[in-house]
């Protein structure tokens, strides 16, 4: 095989592959093989027609295709590891020359690596990140654990209050008829839930069970019924059932049961501990993604849409396995979403930008700082991951091909690189809000 780059436009190449006649040889041989039992011709057996009556029936370039499909793969692959440079998009193939007897000839059309103009990425000027846990914060908690531990109760000796589980019958009309999808029976609905039409849920505040009440709310303009737009309607609404959430008192005894502490002041300082350690690490997330940002910003890159693409294509496929997980399909999400393929991409698109700049500058990072991966690094690497998988780290490293292996070491160098920048910002006012601050002093 040989291989051959030309640099085109925008951090565009073009790599043209050859690939030995004997190797396509090989390939039709194997498509024939493949093919020949669907393949029938009067006068012989199916799957004992001879390649060459097949190829003078149907013509030569029959099995061309899967000849193709064979070879592109693994000559593409080796053509990336032989090229000096790194690609960085999937490749726009193109057949150049298929035909016995002669070089297999293609090119891939790939992007490559943007080269990256650092600006500033010491003593990087960020917004101060506030840590510190409130004694609000620290009720918030408490009251969200009284919620989570709430009994629920029937009431029927008053009418709906805000926050009331009810159950409802309703029906919907406009300009005096009923219209469709107006209507429900023995329906759930919290007041206070923002689950119906702005205005619904408030008028039904002092509703009594069994007694009907009129409802008069106005449809959005923007409401994903069109007959429905702008309209004003009248729900006749009952309500059948009324329950309320009953609130533990918040003493020991609660502190005992919901915890492994024996008194409210214990569980306090629990909590407290538990929302800075949360904080912190939330800081710390929102320190990183400052810096980067900066760095980013006052750093020179020249992204091509190829990489772009791939990196959206890639966020895209990530996504549709989260839905997975949650047993959702994609084009069940689209169903709720109301979004297509083509405006979930719009969507990530500048997701994925911001993750190939943030990545380049990282790389940039450590390349300048000449960070070096280290054989007790990737030791401690495969032993966080073995705790993950729950395999022993011997497991672990015969997994790992030699690819997997390299990019083990530049996620630990980027890691090592967020760590310099992250550590050497300077935490404060901002240029901005410093500019801000001298414009008023000026105007005082």
């Amino acid at each position: 095989m040989s291989l051959q780059l030309e640099r085109l436009e925008n951090n565009m190449a073009r790599l043209t592959i050859e690939v030995p006649a004997e190797e396509l040889e090989g390939a039709i041989e194997k498509a024939y093989q493949k093919n020949k039992n669907k393949i029938s011709i009067p006068g012989f057996r199916k799957g004992k027609v001879p390649r060459k009556m097949i190829e003078k029936m149907y013509g030569k370039e029959v099995f061309y295709e899967d000849a193709a499909n064979e070879l592109i793969p693994s000559a593409y692959e080796k053509a990336l590891d032989e090229c000096e440079e790194e690609i960085v998009s999937s490749p726009k193939i193109e057949v150049t020359q298929i035909e016995a007897g002669k070089p297999f000839i293609f090119t891939a059309e790939a992007a490559l690596k943007p080269e990256v103009k650092l600006g500033k990425y010491k003593g990087v000027k960020i917004d101060k990140i506030e840590t510190e846990t409130t004694d609000e914060e620290v009720e918030a908690a408490l009251n969200k654990e009284r919620e989570n531990n709430a009994r629920t109760i029937s009431v029927e000796d008053r009418a709906v209050k805000d926050k009331d589980m009810t159950v409802i019958d309703f029906e919907g009309f406009v300009d005096g008829v009923a219209f469709e999808g107006g209507k429900g029976e023995n329906y759930p609905l919290t007041i206070g839930s923002g689950a119906f039409i702005p205005g619904f849920e408030e008028q039904l505040i002092g509703a009594e069970i069994g007694k009907e009440t009129e409802v008069n709310v106005t449809f959005p303009e923007d409401y994903h019924a069109e007959d429905l737009k702008g309209k004003a309607a009248v729900f006749k609404c009952t309500v059948k059932e009324i329950k309320e959430k009953e609130l533990p008192e918040l003493d020991d005894e609660f502190a005992s049961e919901v915890s492994e502490f024996d008194t409210l002041a214990e569980y306090k300082e629990e909590l407290k501990k538990k929302l800075s350690e949360r904080k912190e690490s939330e800081a710390r997330n929102k320190k990183e993604d400052a810096v980067i940002e900066a760095i980013v910003t006052d750093s020179e890159m020249e992204i091509p849409e190829a990489m772009l693409e791939t990196q959206t294509r890639q966020m895209a496929d990530e996504f549709a396995g989260r839905l997975r997980m949650q047993g959702l399909s994609v084009e069940q999400y689209f169903q709720f979403t109301g979004l297509n393929e083509q405006l979930m991409f719009e969507q990530i698109k500048p997701q994925a930008l911001k993750r190939i700049q943030s990545r380049l500058v990282l790389e940039a990072v450590a390349e300048a700082e000449k960070f070096e991966v280290t054989d007790e690094d990737l030791e401690k690497e495969y032993a966080r991951m073995g705790e993950i998988y729950q395999m022993e780290v011997e497991k672990v490293k015969e997994m790992l091909g030699d690819s997997h292996v390299e990019q083990i070491k530049k996620d630990i160098a980027i890691q090592k690189a967020v760590d310099f920048v992250v550590e050497n910002a300077k935490e404060g006012k901002t240029a901005a809000k410093s500019a801000k601050a001298k414009k008023e002093d000026q105007a005082e």
